[in-house]
């Protein structure tokens, strides 16, 4: 496999697991290449064409080495949760590193992160949430994210990749859709009654059960153990970083009890507190973990060896 084989692999795992199905993610390219064909010719050159064709630019190629550029067969990848400077210095001492990737977004991946977050407002109406509703609240919030991300030095990693000739490329997004739909796919079907009862089978997943032997596994943020869960939604596992705290209140009148994520903030917190709905944050790292593994594993099926940096726990499931 070449980089530009890995990239379409995790564009196409992560459509296959996107909560919108594979026709919502193709209207949503198709609504962009609408937009894209009304502009003017000047402002038809300064667009990003990638994104006409990938629904996750949050998740891209940054960087390609080699001579010719892209062509090199990759053998041995280098795969942390965050990848800096550090961890390209690291690959160079290790040595055979024919491609970087990290789970985080670099480079424009970072500049683009709010682009991917309407996913989100589609998660929740998978879970009985308005669409309406979630695109409202949903809209001020992905302005804050594109403004907060604004000021980040985006290039620092990839300048570091161009200095020492690697090819690095990040798959976030995918990953994340990944792991939602393991989770859904082992939670759905089977009768939870207690929060108790969800966290028991959270920590049974390998990525959470290594990762609460450091003191960060599965964890009721808000609630009790006793609780019943009514139902559970996986709200918080994809769609770039945290939605708005309004939801909540919107996600306990769509019946919602229970909801699953990474991380949570103390805005978040208290607004969940407020529309009594229990928050299980099952980990960050170990839910990325879980979500790269997953992607891995393919690469693994063809022969590609995997060295894991920066927070990354490989898990084979092949």
């Amino acid at each position: 496999m070449k980089i530009q084989d890995i990239q379409n692999l995790s564009i196409q795992m992560g459509i296959s697991s996107d909560f919108r199905g594979q026709d919502g993610v193709q209207k949503f390219l198709d609504n962009k290449k609408k937009k894209f064909q009304k502009l003017s010719l000047p402002e038809q050159d300064e667009f990003d064409k990638e994104e006409l064709e990938n629904p996750y630019l949050d998740s891209i190629i940054c960087n390609i080495a080699g001579s010719p550029a892209g062509e090199k067969e990759i053998k041995r990848v280098l795969v942390g949760i965050d990848i800096g400077p550090e961890e390209i210095l690291i690959a160079k001492e290790l040595g055979n590193i024919d491609l970087i990737i990290a789970h985080h977004p670099i480079g424009k991946g970072l500049a683009q992160l709010a682009d991917v977050m309407s996913l989100q407002c589609d998660v929740l109406r998978y879970y009985g949430v308005p669409i309406n509703i979630s695109e409202g609240l949903m809209r001020e919030r992905i302005s804050e994210v594109a403004r907060g991300v604004n000021s980040a030095n985006h290039q620092r990693t990839v300048d570091a990749a161009k200095l020492l000739n690697f090819n690095l490329m990040n798959s976030h997004t995918p990953c994340d859709n990944l792991a939602a739909k393991f989770l859904k796919n082992l939670i759905e079907g089977k009768e939870i009654e207690r929060v108790s009862d969800l966290i028991n089978i959270l920590k049974e997943i390998p990525e959470y059960k290594t990762a609460g032997k450091i003191g960060v596994g599965p964890k009721i943020f808000v609630g009790s153990p006793e609780n019943r869960c009514g139902k559970i939604a996986l709200s918080e596992i994809t769609g770039g970083t945290e939605g708005s705290p309004k939801l909540y209140d919107k996600m306990a009148n769509a019946g919602i009890g229970t909801v699953v994520g990474m991380h949570i903030s103390e805005e978040h917190k208290k607004e969940a507190e407020l529309a009594h709905i229990n928050i299980i944050i099952a980990g960050h790292i170990s839910s990325d973990s879980l979500g790269v593994n997953l992607f891995m594993d393919e690469l693994e099926k063809q022969g590609i060896e995997i060295v894991q940096c920066s927070g990354f726990t490989r898990v084979s499931r092949v």
